[in-house]
């Protein structure tokens, strides 16, 4: 087999896993079709307890970190910014609309290592457990949400603030069955 055949036959197999990597992509889109949208910040909703810069990894379902929500703009990582505010949290990845949290759809915070495409230093990450609530029919989907802040004292602070926001609302879901 002379070289120019050998390219074509690389090539050839390059763009088959390419083609097959964008299949696996849009049919996991199709069965996560039935996952509610995050809500949207319309106003600000109350007075700032923290806030940072960090870079967003994933939003998976509750306790399978391997099962990567791929729809709604919580697909791919990005640099991001956090705010835990006195009604909820507000989520903001660059290209997507505000994300918005509220406090009675937040069910807690623990610290990870790692998640899909993604393992860090241990408990390097911050896990932020919520639910994608439909209201209209009621469909709601336990997720939790990975981001990594670029200080560890920033993560710690997170958390605290993600957890005394949970303790003002004492009505908010539990954070049971997340990694």
């Amino acid at each position: 087999m002379d070289r120019s055949a050998l390219m074509l036959l690389v090539i050839g197999f390059l763009a088959l896993l390419l083609a097959l990597m964008y299949l696996g992509w849009h049919a996991r889109r199709r069965r996560q079709h039935a996952v509610p949208e995050p809500r949207r910040l319309s106003s600000q909703p109350g007075e700032s307890r923290f806030s940072a810069e960090l870079f967003y990894v994933a939003t998976t379902v509750a306790g399978e970190p391997l099962n990567r929500v791929a729809v709604h703009g919580l697909g791919f990582r990005a640099r991001a910014s956090v705010s835990v505010l006195d009604d909820g949290i507000t989520l903001d990845i660059p290209g997507q609309q505000t994300i918005f949290i509220p406090v009675t759809e937040l069910r807690g915070a623990d610290r990870a290592t790692w998640t899909i495409d993604r393992v860090v230093e241990a408990d390097g990450l911050v896990l932020i457990a919520w639910e994608l609530v439909d209201d209209a029919s009621g469909t709601r989907v336990a997720v939790d949400s990975y981001l990594r802040p670029d200080a560890p004292a920033d993560s710690r602070d997170l958390i605290a603030a993600v957890m005394g926001l949970r303790e003002s609302n004492p009505s908010t879901p539990s954070l049971g069955g997340t990694a």
